[in-house]
């Protein structure tokens, strides 16, 4: 009969070859026929590992646990194996979400591997990533970038140039740059990672796939769509290779190419994927797991984006429901659903309801979040957005300095996020100029702004080319057939009409209506502007019966999804009489 080495041996090597159940059925096995205290904490710790390469950490983190209970009774209290048993609960707990937990499992095992190691030993990095990684979770870039390099420099003078751990800390280091909207540099150190797990692991190796992600992630910032798009296909192909059907990486990646669709207009394809992890994720999770509305939350936002309001307002309130149900009452996650339902309310033109939306999240971030962090000036900026359409410009003014005063002290001065805030003509502008590629979508909005700035004020020569430039950035980064296409063409008509240049401010509003009727639902929100554009167009052009053809279109969209007494639907219906008593 094998001894239990032999059988631990067996037990590993069913671990690496993926024979999970057969390898859980052993370990269980082995645990339930033992008295040795020490084989004991070694199973659990292997079954902690397997829960973790299932998915289910909870579990995991129930048997790593164990294994510590068991240590800690039978080691010193500064054991190397102990530093081990921190470093894989922090794991599992940052897996899970619960950040608090993680950091202090993961100082722990510091704790004890500062007084027992060498300062330049590599479990040493090991932890140093590790809590490195907890605080870009938590947004605290400047401390996770510390904590990333210190592991770096610890491993280039230790390690062999294509060692798989300093891949993990390029990868680490970059995923706090794109986080810090470095996107280049972020760039620059994930294909470093990439080119070393390229030499050192086999082509189907889930950190290849990993790499690949997380390229894809960075392209995706960048606007960069086509390129994310082959990243992340190359992560699923890997992934296919080597997980069970329902693994949650398969659910993540699918999210992943979900949005990248979501972000090109490619709608359809956004909700394929997005379903198909929401499908994962419903036979692998409980009902009330914060994984399953977080998918919730990205097919709202595609439905949002399809102008299909009510069904982006129905998942994005399962999202809601699922958190208030699995998470604190001032979890960070509660926030971000209704400021989401908030975004909504604001495409809906329910302005009131917006502002009572953001103003929940907005309390939430105050009352859980250091004063400075990014996702209060979010909630300042949604603020100020909802109250600048409700006329309360004063309050609009004060929420959007608030913003910016948070961004100023912690976003790098050319970060894409701290330019939105920016009021300045030009300077948001040059910011983006500086840190972006000529043709990302963000300059597009940059010139879009300034457009209707120069708009406002009147110089409309200044307007048509800021427009014009958004237009041939779009044109070059966009699907033909995009909605940002047709809104900068309803721009420029905008522009064309206040110039008195009739002619050509409709065939930029026919051009708008061109794209919206081929690529949306023929009663999408986004459709009334335009007729109604082409209305006002016609009536000036004294072609009364043709504006009101195109009113009467506006009109009928705007009362199927608009309530009766919106505002949108009472300026139709008077421009319609004006228009009947000329006929």
């Amino acid at each position: 009969q094998a001894g239990g080495t032999e059988w631990q041996r067996l037990g590993d090597l069913l671990l690496k070859i993926g024979q999970l159940n057969k390898a859980e059925e052993l370990y269980n096995v082995l645990l339930n026929r033992t008295s040795n205290e020490d084989e004991k904490a070694y199973y659990y710790v292997c079954l902690g590992y397997l829960k973790t390469y299932q998915g289910d950490y909870k579990k995991a983190i129930w048997y790593y646990e164990q294994g510590l209970e068991i240590d800690q009774k039978t080691l010193p209290s500064n054991h190397p194996d102990l530093a081990t048993s921190y470093n894989n609960i922090g794991g599992a707990y940052v897996r899970v979400g619960d950040y608090s937990k993680a950091l202090s499992s993961h100082e722990k095992a510091l704790e004890i591997r500062h007084k027992t190691l060498s300062s330049n030993h590599t479990d040493l990095a090991t932890s140093y990533n590790n809590i490195g990684l907890v605080y870009n979770k938590i947004e605290e870039y400047s401390k996770a970038l510390s904590l990333s390099e210190k592991a770096l420099e610890i491993r280039l003078k230790t390690l062999s140039l294509n060692h798989p751990n300093l891949a993990t800390s390029y990868n680490n280091i970059g995923l706090v740059c794109d986080n810090n909207g470095e996107y280049s540099k972020a760039l620059s150190f994930l294909e470093k990672a990439l080119e070393i797990r390229h030499r050192t692991v086999p082509s189907n190796h889930p950190d290849l796939a990993a790499s690949y992600r997380n390229i894809g992630l960075v392209y995706d910032h960048m606007g960069g769509y086509s390129k994310a798009l082959s990243s992340h296909e190359k992560a699923l192909e890997i992934q296919h290779k080597i997980l069970h059907s329902t693994h949650p990486a398969l659910a993540t990646t699918y999210n992943n190419i979900g949005s990248v669709y979501d972000n090109t207009g490619d709608y359809s394809k956004a909700l394929s994927f997005l379903e198909k992890a929401l499908e994962i994720r419903h036979k692998i999770l409980p009902s009330n797991h914060p994984d399953l509305a977080t998918s919730y939350n990205k097919i709202g936002l595609a439905y949002d984006n399809m102008g299909e309001y009510l069904k982006a307002f129905s998942f994005y309130e399962t999202a809601l429901e699922i958190q208030q149900k699995a998470l604190p009452s001032n979890h960070p996650s509660l926030a971000t659903s209704y400021s989401s339902i908030g975004s909504v309310y604001v495409n809906m033109r329910e302005y009131s309801k917006a502002l009572l939306s953001h103003e929940k999240a907005f309390e939430i971030r105050q009352n859980t979040l250091p004063s400075n962090h990014p996702d209060l000036a979010t909630s300042y900026s949604n603020i100020s957005l909802v109250s600048n359409h409700m006329g309360d410009y004063s309050k609009a003014l004060l929420y959007q300095n608030k913003a910016l005063e948070i961004q100023q002290s912690t976003l790098l001065s050319n970060h894409p996020d701290f330019v939105t805030s920016y009021s300045s003509i030009g300077l948001a502008l040059d910011i983006r100029h500086k840190t972006l590629p000529s043709s990302h979508p963000s300059l597009a909005i940059s010139y879009n702004n300034i457009g209707w700035v120069y708009n406002n004020m009147g110089e409309y020569s200044k307007a048509l080319l800021s427009h014009e430039k958004a237009l041939e950035i779009r044109h070059k980064t966009l699907p033909s057939n995009h909605r940002l296409l047709a809104a900068t063409c309803s721009n420029i008509g905008s522009v064309y009409y206040k110039m008195g240049e009739y002619s050509k401010a409709l065939a930029s509003h026919e051009q708008a209506l061109e794209i919206g009727t081929k690529t949306l639902s023929s009663n999408h929100p986004d459709l009334a502007p335009s007729y109604n554009n082409i209305g006002l167009v016609y009536y000036n052009m004294n072609n009364y019966s043709k504006a009101l053809l195109y009113f009467e279109c506006a009109l009928d969209i705007f009362q199927r999804v608009l309530p009766p007494t919106h505002p949108s639907i009472e300026s139709v219906k008077e421009s319609i009489e004006i228009l009947k008593k000329k006929l």
